[in-house]
């Protein structure tokens, strides 16, 4: 969801919330990223799925994100 959406839900403004994320180690923007590293989680399991039953995007992508990954490293 985008923060814009998020804060409709929380009932505050969204700039109020994005400067609360921007705060790096306050509780709201920890629990942002946790949730949002959590869906990529999700995602990339969902990917590596379909990969193993040998769909060519899901592989392409899975590819990419090792390649991320070591980069990342």
């Amino acid at each position: 969801m985008t923060i814009t959406d998020i804060a409709t839900i929380l009932n505050v403004s969204s700039e109020q919330l994005r400067w609360d994320i921007s705060q790096k180690d306050t509780d709201v923007s920890k629990a942002y990223h946790k949730g949002k590293a959590s869906l990529k989680l999700a995602l990339r399991t969902q990917e590596t799925m379909l990969a193993k039953v040998g769909s060519p995007l899901a592989l392409e992508n899975c590819r990419k994100n090792l390649l991320d990954m070591e980069d990342d490293e």
